[in-house]
């Protein structure tokens, strides 16, 4: 079963009461609607197709209330592995038909069930497997992993033919199932030639036999050295082979949060494609030292305490180990676990860039970091920006003067184990978020922010936005400059203003003008005119994205400082720039690639 929250896509306002009922019973879920054709839904999108298949390589269930056919002509053409797929469904306007299309191994059509048990109807499942055993042999539950998915197909093609099957092992979701089961006096009946074992043992699959290991094991790992991920990982799995223990068995891979973020528990964890977590050492259990004795006088007493509190209650150790990479130790529960209710994940700090301002220019990777984060932090209007939050999503907002205290407090956010987004407009390295952050760590540099794992996503620049919409008044040599002096003095700012002027660069100005902040504008429009013809082209983009969005071209002997504020980018073309007049009004703005001095 896939645990991603799913989205779920209307096109019109009338299937919004039905896209509410399915979304009260996935906590978590997004409605996403058709702009201009739907109002209180949780995000707005323009492109049906390009939305539908960004939610489908990001793995998100997709619940679309819409024709089945226009989903199936949408994602078609990036179909390649179906044991890739998230599940895919098409509910009717109405809520009368739930049919499952995609998705089969990872739990389509149990979604299917829970959402036509909303809508009181029947689902269309047209898996017969499914529809006679009651239960998905190639997608089973939570906690369990099935070792040989190849002979699955197979299996259930003899199960279907009428072949008895043994059930070697205990697993609760295949006993109250309809499969065919051999009864226990019936367990050497030579007639029930399929077996099926669950077992966390390493054994060697065959055609006839299908291996499910229940993930209950623990494995936790101290005194981290820094060697080959490589390496690291052949230490595994000769652990796991001398403890007789399939890897499909290990629910995570444990820690302490002193070693999170180490690249050796990181390798291992992504090679074995299973959680890595971690506690404090407070909330480890007791270990009695005169176990000691039973298991060797050198075994590393922290690493056996860290793989029974994540077994917990009830759990036995059942191996140790110490290698030239770590110290470990593996527990064994009673029952599968669930590794993402233990501890905490290693924390994750995402700087974002949402673009100048529409949701049309935030990129997938933005989108994706959005709809996965926990918390959202940044100033109110950016924040805004960004979207609606998701249920369970914190959003945190500040002064946009708090830079550094914004980005403190996000770091401390990851740390603790959160997802944290710091949200900027524009591009989050250009005058924006992703410098404070490193300025935080550089300054600060508490040791519990070296285990974050920083990301930087980068968005569309206003001076981007505004050079496009004009034309392409960036396209020779250019510069960036802010005219705000709170970070840096005035003389620094007008010594930089004359030299690229100097140098004939193309200018954008940042932060150029406020209501109580003009005389730095003005200032700079004399040096200018020093360097440049009064006829230079000079663009002004406002609200760019936004509403009341305005593209203005004038020229730089009549630019006042009056004309621009806090949300205007302005760009000033070089002795190169050109205009090229529109045919019915207007101006485009460019700068030739080739310099004639």
């Amino acid at each position: 079963m896939n645990r991603v929250s799913p989205a779920i896509i209307i096109l019109g306002q009338n299937s919004l009461p039905i896209a509410r009922k399915i979304s009260a019973i996935f906590p978590g879920s997004q409605i996403y609607g058709l702009r201009d054709r739907t109002s209180g839904v949780d995000i707005n999108f323009t492109n049906f197709g390009e939305t539908l298949r960004e939610l489908f390589a990001a793995e998100t269930p997709i619940i679309a209330i819409c024709a089945a056919g226009i989903i199936i002509r949408t994602l078609a053409p990036i179909l390649s592995d179906k044991r890739a797929e998230p599940p895919v469904l098409a509910v009717a306007e109405d809520g009368s038909a739930v049919v499952p299309l995609l998705g089969g191994l990872h739990g389509v059509n149990d979604l299917a069930r829970k959402i036509a048990a909303a809508l009181e109807v029947q689902p269309a499942i047209t898996t017969t497997g499914d529809i006679r055993f009651r239960t998905a042999l190639l997608s089973p539950p939570p906690g369990y992993y099935l070792a040989n998915p190849d002979d699955a197909k197979t299996f259930i093609s003899n199960l279907l033919a009428g072949e008895k099957v043994r059930l070697e092992g205990k697993a609760s979701w295949l006993t109250e199932s309809n499969l065919p089961l051999a009864q226990p006096s019936e367990r050497i009946d030579p007639d029930a030639k399929l077996t099926i074992r669950v077992t966390d043992k390493a054994v060697l699959p065959t055609p006839d036999c299908l291996v499910y290991h229940p993930k209950n094991a623990t494995f936790a790992l101290t005194q981290l050295s820094q060697i080959e991920s490589e390496t690291a990982v052949s230490y595994v799995q000769q652990i796991l082979e001398n403890a007789d223990l399939a890897a499909g068995a290990v629910a995570g891979f444990f820690a302490l949060k002193s070693d999170m973020g180490h690249p050796v528990i990181e390798a291992i964890g992504k090679y074995f494609q299973v959680p890595v977590r971690f506690l404090n050492l407070p909330e480890l259990v007791e270990f009695d030292s005169a176990k000691l004795i039973e298991y060797n006088a050198c075994f590393e007493v922290t690493a056996a305490q860290i793989a029974l509190t994540a077994a917990g209650a009830n759990s036995e150790l059942i191996g140790y180990d110490r290698t030239n990479a770590f110290s470990c130790a593996i527990a064994l529960a009673t029952e599968p676990i669930d590794a993402t209710a233990i501890g905490v994940s290693r924390g994750k700090l995402a700087i974002v860039g949402t673009g100048p301002g529409g949701a049309q220019w935030m990129s997938p990777e933005v989108k994706q970091i959005l709809r996965e984060a926990t918390d959202w932090v940044g100033y109110k209007f950016y924040l805004d920006l960004a979207g609606s939050l998701r249920e369970g999503q914190q959003r945190h907002d500040s002064d946009n003067r708090e830079e550094l205290d914004r980005a403190c407090f996000a770091l401390d956010l990851a740390a603790s184990g959160k997802s944290v987004a710091v949200v900027s407009s524009g591009d989050p390295g250009i005058f924006a978020m992703a410098a404070a952050v490193f300025e935080a760590m550089d300054s600060d540099g508490k040791p519990e922010w070296q285990g974050i794992e920083i990301r930087v996503a980068p968005g569309i620049s206003a001076m981007q936005a505004a050079a496009a919409a004009a034309g392409a008044p960036l396209g020779h040599d250019f510069c960036v400059i802010s005219l705000s002096d709170i970070l840096k003095p005035w003389e620094v700012i007008e010594g930089r203003i004359s030299a690229a002027a100097i140098a004939d660069f193309a200018i954008a100005f940042y932060n150029p003008a406020s209501k109580q902040r003009q005389w730095q504008l003005a200032r700079a429009i004399e040096i200018l005119l020093q360097h440049r013809d009064a006829e230079t082209p000079v663009i002004l983009g406002r609200n760019l994205g936004r509403p009341g969005e305005s593209v203005r071209v004038c020229q730089l002997g009549e630019f006042q400082a009056t004309d621009a504020d806090m949300r205007t980018v302005v760009i000033v073309g070089s002795s190169q720039t050109r205009i090229v007049p529109r045919k019915y009004g207007g101006d485009w703005v460019y700068t030739p690639r080739r310099y004639e001095g």
